[in-house]
Formats: structure tokens, sequence, C-alpha cells
């Protein structure tokens, strides 16, 4: 009898810890849903510019679609999204579709409060490349100190733009900020 106890007792755990577990369809849900499988910067809204600055907006884009949380509000169905940056009278267009195509959502912002961080962001990355031709490396990390600085407070600005539109997490809004950047440089 003491036998049949200890058997319930452990079946009875193993059934509450089953019950606890996070289904697998609903963890699938969270990882693989809400999340951007696409992005694309429209060419009309980008400069042409050297080989070097294509590669890093690829690597962006790149980072980006690897690893991203990614949730249009109102949007419980899930994913996965592609989404479409581009600039529109100086306002910044997202346009997010699934990715059968179907229309989601498009957010137009304003870029007023990303002009003097994005101005200050370009500044600060143009010193860093040049500390790293001849600087000393205390310089170098003391200038990129300041840039991942100063790419944090846009990125956190971002996150409060995105309020009530778009739920992301902050790595996934540091390197939509990045992208930000690469269409609102001008050469």
């Amino acid at each position: 009898m003491a036998e049949t106890k200890g058997t319930d007792a452990v079946e009875e755990t193993e059934s509450a810890i089953a019950a606890n577990k996070p289904d697998s369809d609903a963890s699938d849900h969270s990882d693989g849903c809400f999340r951007l499988s696409a992005v694309q910067l429209d060419p009309q809204s980008i400069q042409p510019a050297n080989a070097e600055t294509e590669h890093e907006r690829s690597v962006a884009i790149y980072d980006l679609v690897e690893e991203n949380s990614f949730q249009p509000v109102g949007h419980d169905e899930g994913g996965p999204y592609r989404l479409d940056l581009s600039m529109i009278e100086r306002k910044l267009v997202l346009d997010i579709k699934r990715e059968n195509g179907e229309q989601i959502a498009t957010h137009i912002l304003s870029l007023t409060p990303f002009r003097r961080i994005i101005k200050d962001y370009f500044l600060i990355c143009d010193s860093y490349y040049e500390a790293i031709k001849t600087a000393t490396p205390s310089r170098i990390e003391a200038i990129d100190m300041g840039r991942r600085g100063l790419h944090n407070e846009g990125s956190q600005i971002l996150q409060s733009r995105l309020e009530g539109k778009i739920i992301t997490d902050f790595p996934t809004a540091r390197r939509l900020f990045t992208l930000i950047c690469a269409l609102h440089w001008r050469g």
C-alpha cells in the first residue's frame, strides 16, 4: 500500500509538471510567429553607397532577421512578418505584411525625435572609423562606448515611438535603429 501511495504521488507530481510545461505549439508560436522573417529597405529611400556600406546594410538586415522579437499590437494571430522600411517626406514608413503578402499594418513615424541622435551617431561613427586608423586602443574604446551609448539612446526612442503599435525587445529595437540610420544616411 505504501508503494501505491508513492507511485500515486510520483504520478501526481509528473502530471503537475506536465501541466505547467509550456505546450510545444505555444512555445513555437511565441518564438517562431512573433518575429520578422524578411526585411527590405526601399531602394528609392536610400542613396547609392559604396560596397562597404552596402555590406553593412546587408549584415544589419541579416542580423535582424536572424534574431528578433516583433509583434504588431492587436495582431494576436502571429506571423512571421515581412517588414518594408522606407522614407516618405522625411517620415519613416514601416509596412508590415505576413509572409504570404497579407497586409497587417502600415505605421508612419516622424523622424524629428531621431534627428539629433542620428546626426550625433553619424559624427561619432566617423570619429570611430578615423580613430581605428591611428588612435590608441583606450581612445578607440572610449569612442566606441560613446557610439554604443548613442545607439542605445536611439533604440530607446524607437521603442517609445513604437509603443502601442509594435512590441519589440531591446535587441530588436537596436537592430531596427541601425536600419533607420541606413535609410536616413544621405552620403
